[in-house]
């Protein structure tokens, strides 16, 4: 399933965010989990460094192209929403498995 959003088109789930592909095979002590959670947690820093880099750059004049740093700092921001509502939903299941054991 590919997604196009304003010319940006043929980008499927599991390269744009690196999910696992239903050939992987998981393992139960977590550690694949681990590891996919550890580096999406490094991509949304990766994205907030280069916003931040390129916001400085705008506002110096040293980047002509202000297009640029709205885009990024529009995919750090999306970035950030979305590992915001991951944790908030891992928090919530966590909180709901305490229950159903009492």
């Amino acid at each position: 399933m590919a997604f196009e959003i304003s010319g940006i088109s043929g980008v499927s789930p599991t390269q744009a965010t690196g999910y696992l592909k239903p050939s992987e095979s998981v393992g139960t002590d977590g550690s694949v989990f681990a590891e996919k959670l550890g580096g999406a947690v490094n991509e949304v820093q990766s994205l907030q460094g280069t916003s931040n880099d390129l916001a400085i750059k705008a506002v110096t004049g040293e980047l002509t192209d202000i297009h640029e740093a709205t885009l990024a700092s529009t995919r750090a921001s999306v970035a950030l929403e979305m590992a915001a509502t991951f944790r908030n939903r891992g928090v919530e299941a966590f909180n709901e498995i305490m229950r159903m054991q009492a």
